[in-house]
């Protein structure tokens, strides 16, 4: 039966080498990095990528405009598209009347599921050309989770890989010191001389 004594590797002991010194450090810092680093990481991280995606949602509210029009017609050769969202689209013919431009005829991209002569909201950019609505506030907080959890985990699978390259080294050490030390007590025991 093997028992276990804990910290073992932090007492004094003739048995403790080196190399189990430093894997015990090892552990310790990279147990720190695990639980403090990482969510560092990942909160920096998301911080970052919440500024960047509510940037690009406030440039594309201010070059987008929402268009409320009826569907006058089905682009015969158009297929649906799936759009942001997972919505499928199509494109159709739209009318709207604009105030002091009177009545507008464009294509747009509007839900499969629209008939003619219904109204629904299109969206244009500032050339008029048909274009996606704008990023709202969900998917915004959605990215900036993806991106957070994402590096969290990736700072945590760097830790865990450096941990494992320095055990990885630490046995070695240790390997080749107990052949050193093996090679000086085996006279004795063997009744060998070298």
């Amino acid at each position: 039966m093997r028992t276990r004594v804990r910290g073992w590797r932090w007492r004094r002991s003739p048995l403790r080498r080196r190399s189990d010194v430093v894997e015990a450090w090892t552990v310790l810092v990279a147990a720190v990095l695990i639980l403090v680093g990482a969510p560092l990481a990942g909160a920096a991280a998301a911080r970052w990528a919440h500024g960047e995606a509510n940037s690009v949602s406030l440039e594309q509210r201010a070059e987008r405009h929402r268009v409320r029009a009826e569907v006058v017609g089905r682009k015969g050769d158009s297929l649906p598209s799936v759009q942001a969202g997972g919505q499928h689209v199509y494109r159709a013919t739209v009318r709207w009347t604009e105030p002091g431009q009177g009545t507008r005829t464009a294509t747009a991209r509007v839900p499969s599921d629209t008939r003619r002569g219904e109204t629904v909201d299109v969206w244009f950019d500032s050339q008029g050309r048909s274009v996606t609505p704008p990023v709202d506030e969900s998917a915004v907080w959605q990215h900036t989770l993806t991106i957070g959890t994402c590096a969290a985990g990736g700072a945590v699978l760097v830790v865990l890989f450096g941990h494992s390259l320095v055990r990885r080294v630490a046995l070695r050490r240790r390997m080749a010191e107990w052949d050193r030390a093996w090679a000086r007590t085996e006279p004795e025991w063997t009744h060998r001389h070298a």
